[in-house]
């Protein structure tokens, strides 16, 4: 067919994207969907390809009219709202101010990160984890100076925090000790509502109110902190702000050891998480209150119902994630004998393949292969030393896995050498077993089924040496560095660990 010509300044005009349509015309063609024709006494156009009406062209009120709704209330403001308003020719909106929370360290043993440490001195961080966990969710911090046990300055820092915060969060001191001031002094500055929640970790938890501000008492253990600020004083915040806290996704995973819980308490167990062929496992982290660790390397949080005893090994139970759920598919689970080149691996592997990490439980190594035996871990770490041949995990690995027809891999990893872990200098010059038995020396051993201890039983058994004789035989710990801890501390003058 023959292209269409119109005369340009009569049948068709050019405007720019944009620019209103001249009057008496109603559709656009693009440039490249025409041809210039230059004639002597004018210049046309060539249409190339056609357009209906309204074609590239935006009506009045396509996107907002005079009267219609922008946003609604209580309604989180993303780039894009910010865009419409401004283009709807609003210049200023109204917002809800951001919470203003003051967080108070209080205890005498208190030192700030970097200081010189002294025996009884603990490094206060809470500040910073509960100040993070705040901003997190919107609000301003400010982080207090540390105020040492004393009644009167305590409360003092908080009336004055009072005036111009709106929740004030003092951390430590909410327990029954001789110096928990905390409960005490909210009651003395306003109304003391709750003193003690049924949950653990976190369970002495302080609420109250003074001149309609909120007044908190954070547990001091720092897990116990991070749970109760999470569970407690992030959904506040949320509400001041006009949200409903966000739900994290959860997933249903087979926990992989049998966990014991009080009657009487919501329990807040930590776990690792991964899938292990067409299974989801769950497997649990040290539980105790003081360590921080176990929230860092945590996937997830089960919740243990207070009327509940806990869960049988491989029982189904609900996990609300800690990461994004796309982690569980990308993660090795390794389950087994502890050794730091574990973790040395696992930055390696994040480092390489940014997409992948590799958790690990430590469980002793025979502990490890009976993971993989039920499918619940894609590697373990074994050190065993099998006493009737004399050498390593080869006959445990034939009589746990491959007789059951399991097939497996036996890779070597690393060589250690084993030996006494004792404090610097040796001061009761300790060099062989035989002297485990002394009365004056105290040992710190690993938990039953780890390497270290087969190799220590063995010994012991070679040396004619009784463990009842050891002082702190039945003392057990799971992991080499939590010995060397022990040793270092003083609370042992000895253990059985690898070389650094």
């Amino acid at each position: 067919t023959s292209p269409k010509a119109l005369r340009i300044g009569q049948q068709a005009f050019a405007v720019d994207t944009g620019d209103p349509l001249p009057p008496g015309t109603n559709a656009v063609i693009m440039i490249e969907h025409v041809h210039l024709l230059e004639e002597e006494d004018a210049t046309f156009i060539e249409i190339l390809e056609s357009s209906p009406p309204w074609r590239y062209v935006r009506p009045m009120g396509e996107d907002m009219v005079a009267t219609e709704l922008v946003l609604p209330a209580n309604h989180k403001l993303r780039p894009q709202d910010l865009g419409a308003i401004a283009g709807c020719g609003h210049g200023v909106v109204a917002v809800y101010r951001r919470p203003r929370v003051a967080i108070l360290p209080t205890g005498t043993e208190l030192v700030q990160p970097g200081a010189d440490l002294q025996p009884g001195d603990i490094i206060e961080y809470n500040s910073l984890m509960l100040g993070a966990q705040a901003e997190e969710v919107g609000a301003v911090v400010t982080r207090l100076p540390m105020v040492a046990d004393d009644y009167a300055a305590i409360r003092d820092s908080v009336a004055a925090a009072l005036t111009d915060h709106d929740l004030v969060a003092i951390n430590a001191g909410s327990s029954a000790g001789s110096e928990d001031y905390t409960s005490k002094i909210v009651a003395e500055l306003g109304e003391l509502c709750v003193h003690g929640i049924a949950m653990r970790p976190g369970h002495p938890v302080v609420l109250g109110a003074a001149r309609g501000k909120a007044l908190v008492g954070i547990p001091g253990y720092p897990v116990s902190a991070a749970l109760a600020f999470d569970l407690l004083v992030k959904p506040l915040l949320y509400r001041w702000q006009g949200l409903l806290p966000p739900q994290r996704p959860t997933i249903q995973a087979a926990i992989t050891r049998k966990t014991l819980s009080p009657m009487g308490e919501d329990e807040f167990l930590r776990v690792t998480v991964g899938r292990v062929g067409e299974k989801v496992v769950a497997t649990p982290l040290a539980g105790g209150a003081g360590v921080i660790s176990s929230l860092v390397k945590a996937d997830g949080i089960v919740n243990i119902p207070r009327f509940s005893e806990g869960h049988h090994a491989g029982e189904m139970v609900t996990v609300e994630l800690l990461c994004e759920p796309r982690k569980i598919d990308n993660t090795v689970m390794a389950i087994g004998s502890h050794d730091m080149t574990l973790d040395l691996l696992a930055s390696l592997l994040h480092a390489q393949y940014p997409e992948m990490s590799l958790s690990s439980a430590h469980v002793g190594s025979l502990g490890g292969l009976l993971a993989l035996q039920r499918g619940e871990a894609h590697l373990a770490g074994s050190h065993l030393l099998d006493e009737a041949t004399g050498t390593y995990n080869v006959g445990y690995i034939e009589r746990l896995l491959t007789a059951h027809g399991i097939r497996v891999v036996l890779l070597g990893f690393v060589n250690r050498v084993q030996g006494l872990m004792v404090p610097r200098g040796n001061p009761k010059g300790l060099r062989t077993l035989p002297d485990l038995v002394r009365d004056d020396v105290t040992f710190v051993n690993r938990q039953r089924g780890a390497g270290t201890r087969v190799l220590l039983d063995y010994e012991l058994k070679r040396n004619q040496l009784d463990p009842r004789a050891i002082q702190g035989y039945e003392r057990q710990e799971y992991t080499h560095l939590a010995v060397a801890a022990a040793v270092k501390s003083g609370a042992a003058d000895c253990g059985l660990g690898i070389m650094a």
